[in-house]
């Protein structure tokens, strides 16, 4: 485990009035070809206790999926070009706001639900409202990550697309641990974050959104892809 938080962030918070650890697991970086099953067993199997929550970031389900595609692999259509323009980017990531992440999009979700969610977005912006392009376009284009300057090598040249039957990923992962933990595949960044799939209710979920809502596993360089949860 890592001792230390990341970015210092404080390892424990309090949501609705229980005080949560957070523990981030550091591992080696996780590279195409690497079976999930192995990492988790590796690194996460022997800390989880009764009672905790073992969460894993998309990117690594992802990337273990083969869901990882090099810059130069992908080839943009004009329309993404075109569209990307649009993308506000942020500090926290990049989105869909480059030609390759938005072609992945277009790919990943059709190009008729991109353009309408574009049309919806733009009129929208007008009256002041955010947050309609992903609402309409859905999970698949929101949990696209392009690479940003502190992204892990090769990670830094690719986009890692969302993972897929996150619910059934989760669920998987639980029946491999030897204690009663829940499991959740998480989408947390430093402006928000969501819950693809897991192992528990929907009001869990929610709590676990706001327990892991100043992201505490980062997102540059600390290669901690699993965590724990943990009530003291």
């Amino acid at each position: 485990m890592s001792d230390t938080p990341n970015d210092g962030k404080a390892l424990t918070t309090t949501v609705d009035g229980t005080s949560f650890a957070r523990v981030p697991i550091r591992t080696r970086v996780v590279m195409p070809g690497d079976d999930l099953d192995a990492i988790i067993q590796e690194y996460a199997a022997g800390e989880v206790r009764d009672g905790d929550i073992l969460f894993v970031t998309e990117k690594i389900v992802a990337i273990t999926q083969g869901r990882s595609f090099l810059l130069s692999e992908i080839e943009p259509r004009p329309l993404a070009r075109f569209l990307s323009r649009f993308v506000v980017r942020t500090p926290y990531g990049i989105g869909l706001g480059m030609p390759e992440t938005m072609e992945m999009a277009l790919r990943e979700c059709g190009t008729i639900r991109i353009l309408f969610a574009a049309g919806v977005s733009a009129v929208t912006k007008l009256f002041g409202r955010r947050g309609d392009f992903y609402r309409i376009a859905g999970d698949k284009a929101r949990a696209i990550d392009g690479p940003t300057s502190g992204t892990i090598p090769p990670y830094n040249e690719a986009v890692v697309l969302g993972p897929e039957r996150p619910r059934e990923v989760a669920a998987h992962i639980r029946s491999s641990l030897n204690v009663a933990a829940d499991v959740a595949v998480v989408d947390i960044n430093d402006i928000g974050g969501n819950i693809l799939g897991s192992t528990l209710s929907r009001d869990g979920e929610r709590r676990l959104v706001a327990i892991l809502g100043d992201n505490p596993l980062g997102q540059g360089h600390q290669s901690t892809p699993l965590g724990i949860v943990r009530p003291v």
